[in-house]
């Protein structure tokens, strides 16, 4: 149970922290133009985005909230921060939540495509709770997606490949994995 409202504590911070983060963003933005008039050139070329999931079934639960950032330094070339929180839950037998960032570096050689490099860094706290006592998993997951997708102004499809992917690791349940990312 005490691991159960850690788990809700670390939940909450995360998701506190994001807020205030992107409040601080937009709130300095809000302030800028006020003061001068004029649009700033870092906010011109600044996008936020990310991706919002949901899976549920029978005794299954997944939730994932993983909002982003990147600064177009020119046409071709943007980086920037991510940030993301998931909660798996399998009846009777796990509960997951994992946690953490990402740094992202984006290139569109043309406009109708788009490279990526983006390496992650997740903490992973899981549950088993089909022994007695409960076995739980901590650890630290880092990953570095390559991926290349198709792009239509602000969204890109595309396929991405983790160089660091390991079978034993209880992340991802394989190497390759389908994208669509949005930035506004």
């Amino acid at each position: 149970m005490m691991a159960f409202k850690r788990n809700i504590l670390n939940f909450l911070t995360f998701v506190l922290s994001s807020v205030l983060f992107l409040t601080g963003c937009l709130s300095l933005k809000a302030q800028d133009t006020l003061i001068s008039h004029q649009k700033n050139d870092f906010w011109r070329n600044v996008q936020f985005g990310g991706g919002l999931g949901l899976g549920v079934g029978s005794g299954y639960t997944n939730i994932m909230v993983a909002p982003s950032g990147i600064y177009n330094i020119n046409p071709y070339v943007s980086a920037g921060l991510g940030t993301q929180y998931s909660y798996v839950k399998q009846s009777n037998l796990f509960d997951s939540h994992i946690y953490g960032g990402s740094l992202i570096s984006l290139f569109n050689p043309i406009p109708e495509m788009q490279v990526s490099a983006e390496l992650e860094q997740l903490r992973v706290n899981n549950t088993f709770t089909e022994f007695t006592p409960e076995i739980k998993d901590n650890f630290w997951n880092t990953a570095l997606f390559l991926g290349a997708g198709y792009r239509n102004q602000n969204v890109t499809i595309g396929l991405r490949y983790n160089i660091l992917y390991r079978e034993s690791n209880y992340v991802y349940s394989q190497a390759w994995m389908p994208f669509v990312r949005v930035y506004f």
